[in-house]
């Protein structure tokens, strides 16, 4: 059940950030990915500013979406060069 959660996350987050980021979206499977990765890469950065936003859904949520923000920030700058 926790996999599910995690695609559900990882969903949520991706959109949300593609909104956000006044992208055109990158499909359902797209922002899934896109959640996913920007779920480890938040997981990854609030760790190590040692910051915890309390756990839970919506804790989750933020972490992925900041994440998946800073992911897409980053695939734009290298797609433009």
């Amino acid at each position: 059940m926790e996999f599910v959660w995690f695609i559900i996350v990882g969903l949520i987050a991706g959109w949300l950030a593609g909104v956000i980021m006044k992208g055109g979206g990158y499909g359902v499977v797209g922002d899934i990915i896109v959640g996913i990765v920007g779920a480890l890469i938040g997981g990854w950065l609030f760790s190590t500013m040692g910051v915890s936003t309390g756990g839970g859904l919506l804790g989750a949520i933020i972490v992925a979406l900041v994440g998946a923000i800073i992911l897409i920030f980053l695939l734009r700058l290298i797609k433009r060069t």
